[in-house]
């Protein structure tokens, strides 16, 4: 808790914070609405699917030149363009007059995704090198923290605030004012300069050093990205509860998750990085079992341990993708966190095709296996490295 306190306590350390939470403040809220933008194209799961993946598109667009203009601009600044972006851009999905405008809207919000979620990873790891403090599960924790603020206060909003783009309007427009006023203490931040030649974002060798922490990275992040916007429909299609409820399970993923994260640097400086990331995905397969029963109660408590597993394992990849001696910081960091990032959102791409060929009980359980491969990379590759 030593990192949260920290955080809490100094606005140098809680703005970029700041940043992480105000990006799943939106998607929070964004998910909500999905059953809205369903009905209202008419769509099926494979067509929301197709919707969702114009997001990994613009996310993939964007990868190769975030550390490029990091380099230009500085890590700091580039999170502020970034966040500002983002959050006119997420307007724009819940105003779209047509499905083809609708994917439009989506890939600016994946292009802006993209550059704002590797920016601030870089702050929050030059933070920690240069002041020899653990903070990245904790800056972690607050983008669940935000998850759960959307998902939350949005549960209540979501049939008071009409329409749906006003109560987006008014999201992103306190996440705008509220980042405004904070980032000057971080956009100042750039990373320093490493003797010897560039790295290129494109070449396949500076890949291989951090290959198994983005495969890990890409199924972890492929998971979220499917539990936050697919956590709703199972809940309101498989387990039948009412649509005003149904984003129950993200928020309890959300809350465990943001807890674990609180927790997540006290634990991984005591038992090390390997027994967290181990520990965490067996919690989180556990999960998947309880999700899989399909009872209410159950199905929720299993989103909730699911949240709590998954909590340690990105911030645990990230912050060991930071210290690679291989690469310059913002080179590894993008390179684990975009290829995580597509994942993020390819998840519910491919899991809206599942559910349409299938249902959603082998989506999740595809999910599931999908962690077991994961947990298998940490003992055959990662535990000889670290």
């Amino acid at each position: 808790m030593k990192s949260l306190w920290l955080m809490l306590s100094q606005r140098r350390y809680f703005s970029p914070a700041w940043v992480f939470a105000s990006i799943n403040i939106m998607v929070g809220t964004w998910i909500l609405y999905l059953p809205y933008i369903k009905k209202l194209f008419l769509l099926n799961d494979a067509e929301v699917g197709s919707a969702l993946f114009f997001t990994a598109c613009g996310l993939l667009f964007s990868i190769p030149l975030v550390p490029k203009i990091n380099k230009a601009f500085g890590v700091g600044r580039c999170t502020q363009i970034g966040i500002v972006l983002l959050s006119l851009a997420f307007n724009l999905p819940l105003v779209a007059p047509s499905y083809s405008t609708l994917c439009g809207s989506l890939f600016l919000v994946g292009v802006f995704s993209g550059f704002t979620d590797i920016s601030m990873n870089a702050v929050i790891s030059i933070i920690e090198k240069n002041e020899k403090q653990n903070l990245m599960s904790a800056a972690h924790g607050f983008f669940s923290l935000g998850g759960f603020l959307g998902a939350g206060l949005g549960s209540f909003l979501i049939g008071q605030i009409t329409p749906p783009s006003i109560h987006m309007l008014l999201i992103t427009s306190v996440v705008l004012i509220t980042n405004l006023a904070l980032a000057h203490h971080y956009t100042k931040i750039t990373e320093p300069i490493k003797a010897g030649p560039a790295t290129s974002p494109s070449r396949l060798k500076n890949i291989l050093p951090v290959l198994g922490l983005s495969m890990i990275s890409f199924i972890v992040l492929f998971n979220e990205g499917a539990v936050e916007h697919w956590s709703n429909l199972f809940l309101f299609e498989v387990v039948e509860l009412p649509e005003n409820q149904s984003g129950f399970g993200f928020v309890l993923f959300s809350l465990t998750m943001t807890l674990g994260r609180f927790l997540g640097d006290g634990i991984s400086q005591k038992i090390g990085a390997i027994k967290t990331l181990t520990y965490g995905f067996i919690a989180a397969m556990a999960g998947y079992g309880l999700i899989l029963t399909a009872q209410i109660l159950w199905s929720i408590l299993g989103f909730g341990l699911l949240g709590l597993g998954l909590s340690v394992v990105v911030p645990e990849i990230v912050r060991l993708a930071g210290r690679n001696k291989q690469l310059d910081t913002s080179q590894a960091i993008s390179t684990v966190s975009g290829i995580g990032f597509v994942g993020f959102l390819i998840g519910p791409v491919l899991l809206g095709f599942i559910a349409n060929w299938t249902t959603l009980i082998y989506s999740y359980l595809f999910l599931l296996f999908s962690l077991g491969i994961a947990l298998g990379i940490v003992q055959l590759r990662l535990k000889r490295r670290y």
